[in-house]
């Protein structure tokens, strides 16, 4: 993306996403990023603490900080991702009876959504350990996950919708209260119809959920949420959440991502629920519980093409696979 100055002046920004008129890069900003295939999957999905100098903040006409960019998250040591009780004390999230009960059918029942390749719902896309981008206009502010999927929301004034159409995504207006962007969705799809998780865990979310984000982006260089879900169906009270992320280096983008959508082949090969979680509520990638999943995501030969519970599950064969010769 790009800025301009206090004077006016065009400055070039990382994690470039659009260009605006009348302003060009210089013929010296070209990326120069290592290849993947020569980089640790951690070393390439996962942020590192920013050690340079502050940069102030982005602003755009209104005078707002512009959360534009790509973001990689700055894992917790210790705390595990994909798990929306990460600041729990015990890991585990405050259910209900009719929690429990959800929770017992997604684990025993339910083969994981994104499996499926079925969309992947909010707040389970903000607790992914993989990047993602923001593009960030006056009106409308857009994230954009790495299987492809991606959310719009309102910032035009609007107020939610009293009884909107039920979405994976939900449905989410935001409005500045200082420099912190506040969105606000409801609206989501229920758990219950086997298509929809609150987390990589398995843990289920209800059609009246309530997602509150707080956004806030203290420097140029890093982004940070502080997030409130409420559910009171399957949870006895609401459950915070909170992670960082910090800007990727220049020329760093989401890579294109088709997920397979197999799903009589996956039932018949993939186990129902979401694996082994450790003692740590870590669902972890693969038999190995690494943090981060191998690389390229997907199919090995083309790494545009995959499916999402290659992700998790890199002991099983994929849809795509050649048979045995």
């Amino acid at each position: 993306m790009l800025r301009f100055s206090a004077t006016g002046t065009c400055v070039a920004l990382l994690g470039t996403l659009v260009t605006l008129a009348g302003c060009s890069p210089s013929s010296g900003d070209s990326p120069a990023i290592a290849s993947a295939e020569t980089k640790a999957p951690a070393d390439v999905l996962l942020g590192k603490p920013y050690e340079g100098e502050v940069v102030p903040v982005p602003r755009g006409a209104d005078g707002k900080p512009l959360l534009t960019g790509y973001w990689k998250l700055l894992h917790e040591p210790g705390k595990p991702d994909g798990n929306l009780a990460k600041d729990e004390p015990d890991r585990t999230l405050p259910y209900t009876k009719k929690g429990r009960a959800a929770l017992e059918l997604n684990v025993t029942q339910t083969v994981d959504p994104e499996a499926r390749c079925l969309i992947t719902g909010i707040p389970r896309l903000l607790t992914s350990v993989l990047p993602f981008e923001i593009l960030h206009t006056r009106e409308r502010l857009a994230t954009f996950h790495t299987l492809s999927w991606h959310r719009w929301v309102w910032l035009d004034g609007r107020s939610a919708d009293a009884d909107p159409d039920p979405r994976y995504l939900g449905n989410a207006v935001g409005h500045w209260e200082g420099d912190t962007l506040v969105i606000e969705s409801n609206g989501f799809k229920d758990s219950a119809d086997g298509r929809f998780w609150l987390d990589d865990n398995g843990n289920p979310q209800s059609s009246q959920a309530r997602v509150v984000e707080r956004w806030t982006r203290p420097d140029f260089h890093h982004l940070d949420l502080e997030l409130t879900y409420t559910d009171p169906v399957y949870y006895t009270r609401p459950v915070t959440y909170s992670r960082s992320w910090v800007l990727g280096a220049p020329g760093e983008v989401l890579k294109e991502f088709s997920c397979e959508w197999n799903t009589p082949w996956v039932v018949k090969h993939l186990e129902p629920g979401p694996g082994i979680i450790g003692a740590d509520g870590n669902r972890g990638f693969g038999p190995d519980g690494q943090i981060v999943p191998d690389l390229p995501l997907g199919a090995v030969s083309e790494s545009s093409r995959g499916t999402g519970y290659w992700l998790y599950r890199k002991n099983k064969p994929k849809p795509s696979d050649l048979p045995p010769q």
